[in-house]
């Protein structure tokens, strides 16, 4: 009989097979960064805006963490959070779009993938919004559409500036044309506050930040911005390679591809984006 190695699995026990093995406390203080690969403590990254200290890899924000890094400390006056989606076209797909909704909104602790604010950064007064990839992807219903197009609504009507941070899987497709739109809804109210305002509107993209979100307002910003490394377009890698039969060059849709092609104005460091927001809404009006 051949000796047992170590790598070899012992056969299940017949009497606990099935059930789910409990884990281990200590696994979820740690988590490998995908961009070195080396083990971060999760309390040392939440202190670094979950960005790598090895690599700087950008993790995934929350909208919370957001505000908390942006936001001048007891600035922040929460807008339009009694807007909550519902199931219009009765949608069915593995599951109701109304349990999905219900399901997003315990997850999150919000009613839908947008939040949006009236706050200060660096004493300069600006209407906020913020995706949340969480709920449903940040994909963009008729909700995310209206808060968005209130923001600028908003912007124009005391005279603020205007910041966007997008993180967003496009238009949410369970809500069919009222989720499509929301892109012509959101520009109308952009532009109107692009003519009339004279204060600026800043878009910032995070990865990722595609489909109608990506080929609306998120790319129509007086300024531009983007972390490293996010993931910037309408259709995804695959989809585009499988209809035009031919591989994508090197670091496509990131970007860093997208500021060498004229795109994106300017690549932040998550670590700066405050001062950056603020320094680029003094130079172009918005603090007067």
């Amino acid at each position: 009989m051949s000796e047992k190695r170590w790598f070899e699995q012992p056969p299940p026990d017949p009497q606990t097979a099935g059930r789910k093995r409990e884990e281990s406390p200590a696994k979820d203080l740690w988590i490998r960064c995908p961009g070195c690969g080396e083990m971060l403590y999760r309390p040392d990254l939440a202190e670094q805006h979950r960005v790598c200290q090895h690599c700087s890899h950008h993790f995934r924000l929350s909208a919370a963490d957001r505000i908390d890094l942006l936001v001048d400390a007891g600035s922040w006056e929460p807008q339009d959070e009694d807007l909550a989606p519902v199931d219009a076209l009765g949608f069915v797909d593995s599951k109701p779009y109304g349990d999905r909704i219900e399901a997003s909104q315990s997850k999150v602790g919000h009613n839908d993938a947008f939040r949006s604010g009236t706050c200060t950064i660096e004493e300069i007064p600006v209407e906020l919004g913020l995706f949340d990839f969480s709920f449903m992807g940040g994909s963009m219903g008729s909700v995310v559409g209206e808060c968005i197009a209130r923001l600028f609504e908003r912007a124009l009507e005391r005279k603020h500036a205007a910041i966007v941070l997008s993180a967003s899987g496009g238009a949410r497709m369970q809500e069919g044309a009222l989720s499509l739109m929301q892109m012509a809804k959101t520009c109308a109210a952009l532009s109107r506050f692009q003519e009339e305002s004279g204060k600026p509107y800043i878009s910032l993209l995070t990865d990722p930040t595609t489909g109608g979100v990506a080929a609306s307002f998120a790319m129509l910003g007086d300024l531009i911005l983007a972390e490293p490394k996010a993931l910037i377009g309408f259709a995804g890698p695959r989809v585009i390679e499988q209809t035009i039969g031919e591989s994508l060059p090197a670091g496509f849709q990131t970007s860093e591809y997208l500021l060498e092609h004229g795109m994106v104005d300017q690549i932040v460091h998550r670590w700066d984006l405050r001062a950056a927001l603020a320094r680029h809404m003094r130079w172009l009006g918005g603090d007067s």
